[in-house]
């Protein structure tokens, strides 16, 4: 095993070693959770989704292998020509996309008919363009009309597209965004007046909606769950309550899997609360502290890679990544003990999904091709130091 890590996987191996882990514990997790789902849609024929979810970690990984051996400076130029697309099939999204629960975030893939939620697609190619921006404007950044605005005006239309469907999404997606700005070196300033119309824009949003509620259908749902959450209404916080009873009955150490019984009311566990039943099968310790040590290591190796990157754009790109999704992983496991409001974020790299987990899985393959480009620079610079001496 070690052979081949060594041998094939380059960049750094603890990331490739969380990512494979995670996987694993995908597999575990949503074979023993999905039985009510198999149940309802295939006469209870797990394996079904056990394959289905199997091969998108299976090609997940394999875009993660493909996309960690390409040159990272190339990321660049097609953010270029990616932020233009997201922008377009965002569009197209609202427009014609699959609608659930009044919220388009689909569209259909006609080959292979999969639904792609495009703001997956979004999310990297905005920031792989704001990493590209920061580098290319670092000179300009103290001047807003000249150095922010050029960066904050694509970051305001993609996530704005987002926002109808997928609050969630969008907020978290200007967060990151936000956050790259303060490292890129923009202004306190500058970020404060940012934050200012984002708020006084959102407000405005959801007082139009109330007057024109088919505006903003999902803005009654946003308040609701804020509602439920400060309430604490047990009856209102349906997923939490069921999700807090599943951890409550998993204990401290594991029972192992196949031994939870939440699979049978727990709304979502093979999915949104996958998290509580990991937790109810693992214990809080094992399940519960070990899945979050181990996307808490993620990013500690991801921010180790972008402090050695030897370009601007490289670290920006490995900090963007990496950050959306440890907060995405975070947000996921503080709905489930309570901590946050219902999003319907997904656990990266466990939840079943579709097409997200090939985006985080992309997210991860860049994160390594900056790291792999990174450690051949060193390994490089050592060998001439080695020549050197021995010239010597």
């Amino acid at each position: 095993m070690n052979y081949f890590i060594a041998k094939y996987l380059k960049g750094d191996r603890v990331i490739w070693m969380v990512s494979i882990i995670l996987s694993l514990i995908s597999l575990l997790a949503v074979y023993s959770s999905i039985s009510s789902l198999a149940y309802k849609y295939t006469q209870g024929n797990t394996l079904y989704y056990l394959f289905k979810h199997g091969i998108m970690l299976i090609t997940g990984l394999g875009i993660m292998y493909v996309v960690h051996k390409m040159n990272y400076k190339y990321f660049s130029r097609l953010s270029q020509i990616a932020i233009w697309v997201a922008a377009i099939l965002l569009i197209l999204t609202l427009l014609l996309g699959v609608n659930l629960n009044d919220a388009s975030r689909w569209i259909k893939i006609p080959i292979i008919n999969q639904n792609f939620q495009t703001s997956d697609f979004a999310k990297i190619a905005l920031i792989a363009f704001v990493a590209r921006e920061l580098t290319v404007r670092k000179e300009k950044l103290r001047i807003f009309k000249q150095g922010v605005l050029p960066i904050l005006v694509p970051i305001i239309i993609i996530c704005g597209l987002i926002l109808p469907a997928n609050f969630s999404t969008a907020a978290m997606l200007f967060t990151v965004c936000a956050i790259l700005l303060f490292i890129g070196g923009v202004p306190i300033k500058h970020l404060g007046l940012i934050f200012a119309l984002a708020v006084a824009g959102f407000a405005l949003l959801l007082s139009i909606s109330s007057v024109f509620p088919d505006l903003l259908p999902r803005a009654a749902t946003w308040k609701a769950r804020i509602m439920s959450f400060e309430s604490g209404d047990s009856e209102s916080n349906y997923q939490v309550e069921h999700a807090m009873m599943a951890i409550q009955s998993g204990g401290l150490l594991p029972d192992g899997p196949g031994t939870g019984d939440s699979r049978n009311y727990l709304p979502h566990p093979y999915s949104d609360m996958i998290y509580a039943f990991i937790i109810e099968e693992y214990g809080s310790l094992v399940g519960g502290c070990g899945i979050l040590l181990l996307y808490l290591i993620f990013l500690y190796r991801a921010l180790r890679v972008a402090k050695r990157s030897d370009r601007d754009f490289g670290a920006f790109l490995v900090i963007g990544l990496s950050m959306l999704i440890a907060m995405q992983a975070f947000i996921n496991m503080a709905v489930a003990v309570n901590l946050f409001p219902v999003t319907g974020q997904p656990l990266p790299m466990v939840s079943m999904g579709g097409t997200s987990i090939w985006f985080t899985c992309l997210a991860l393959g860049m994160i390594l091709s900056v790291s792999r480009t990174t450690e051949s620079g060193e390994s490089k610079s050592a060998n001439k130091m080695k020549k050197t001496y021995a010239v010597a």
